[in-house]
């Protein structure tokens, strides 16, 4: 997996074996076995990587879900938590680590913003009023 995520990133950042292993300072046959499952970075190289391409060491050697598949390895604070279902009633469960990362539990107020171009997004309550607060409007 980490391997994997070497790649993706690299490509994403147009970067050569060549080039990522001069600015993480190994060599590229490192890279080449990295990126071919044969070896995996050590932590001092795990941090130079995920600096280089400012993701969280989690997420680099970290397995992607499926449905995360299609954004690949996030930039750090931002998350793809995979799908959720709505639900006949029109609920929507979101997914846990949603819920964790955000600090949302049962009775959380989320507002729900929309663009009819680019879908939905929610926002905590407490970032709306924090936002309002700043522009005087609250």
């Amino acid at each position: 997996m980490v391997g994997e995520n070497i790649i993706f990133l690299r490509k994403r950042n147009g970067l050569t074996q060549e080039a990522l292993s001069e600015r993480i300072n190994v060599s590229r046959q490192t890279v080449a076995k990295w990126e071919r499952g044969e070896s995996e970075p050590d932590c001092s190289s795990l941090m130079r990587l995920a600096s280089l391409f400012d993701v969280t060491i989690d997420s680099l050697v970290g397995n992607v879900e499926e449905d995360q598949k299609i954004v690949g390895v996030a930039p750090k604070g931002k998350y793809f938590f995979g799908l959720a279902t709505i639900r006949e009633d029109g609920s929507i469960v979101l997914p846990e680590k949603a819920l964790e990362v955000f600090q949302l539990s049962k009775g959380s107020q989320v507002a729900i913003l929309a663009d009819e171009d680019r879908g939905f997004a929610l926002v905590p309550k407490k970032q709306i009023t924090d936002m309002f607060s700043l522009m005087g409007k609250n």
